[in-house]
């Protein structure tokens, strides 16, 4: 995957913006580009190096573009990744994006709502990630991840969530309080979650928080463990 460092090196690599003021970048085969996803993947990636055993296969739930997904399938030699989203023309990128890459590790990605059905798995995974998708999607998707997570995951299984959180009622930096704003503006079910909220939704499915991990630019990057079985 590429990293794109300034403006030079995404001239000289073939990575264009698709429009002046466009947050996207597009890589040298038309797909997008996150920055995001660009600047985050390496740390996390370091702490899913810590948490994480040495191999296994690990779902990746709201893939987007499939940037997470193509680093980790480097940076966690062991793991066999899966990705999935629900979104069609996400789904659609991820799904080119995986057939150029054509690693053996990095599986065909499904088509997963965590609002419905569980994914048709081969196999069960080890742990699943899911990173920035509870703040952008509904209520009901948060709770959605645990359930599948309830119902896929052995016991001592873990989940990781990854975004922008707030905690006890505050957010942790200004920008994330006017993020949430922002967000809730666009769709009043949007919004940072609180990781108490989080918490509580978890604990229905049998999952408890395990630890808390800073990240850079003010996000959260949480350990969720399933502990037993939801009653």
């Amino acid at each position: 995957m590429l990293t794109v460092t300034d403006p030079g090196a995404e001239q000289a690599a073939g990575v264009r913006y698709s429009s002046p003021v466009a947050a996207d970048w597009i890589d040298a085969h038309g797909l997008p580009l996150w920055p995001a996803a660009e600047r985050n993947k390496q740390p996390i990636a370091a702490v899913l190096r810590s948490v994480l055993p040495e191999s296994g296969l690990l779902l990746e739930i709201a893939s987007g573009t499939g940037q997470h997904a193509l680093h980790f399938v480097e940076a966690l030699p062991g793991w066999t990744i899966q990705p999935s989203e629900c979104d069609p023309a996400h789904l659609e990128t991820l799904r080119r994006r995986v057939l150029l890459a054509a690693h053996p590790r990095l599986l065909a990605p499904l088509a997963l709502d965590t609002t419905r059905d569980d994914p048709a798995l081969a196999l069960a995974p080890s742990a699943i990630y899911c990173a920035n998708m509870v703040h952008i999607a509904p209520w009901a998707a948060c709770r959605g991840l645990f359930v599948v997570g309830a119902r896929l995951l052995q016991e001592g299984g873990l989940l990781v969530t990854y975004g922008p959180y707030s905690v006890q009622g505050k957010h942790t930096a200004d920008s994330n309080d006017s993020f949430d704003r922002s967000l809730r503006e666009r769709n009043p079910d949007w919004g940072v979650r609180d990781v108490t909220a989080v918490e509580a939704v978890a604990g229905e499915q049998g999952f408890v928080l395990a630890a808390t991990h800073d990240m850079p630019a003010n996000n959260l990057l949480l350990e969720w463990r399933r502990a037993n079985r939801a009653v």
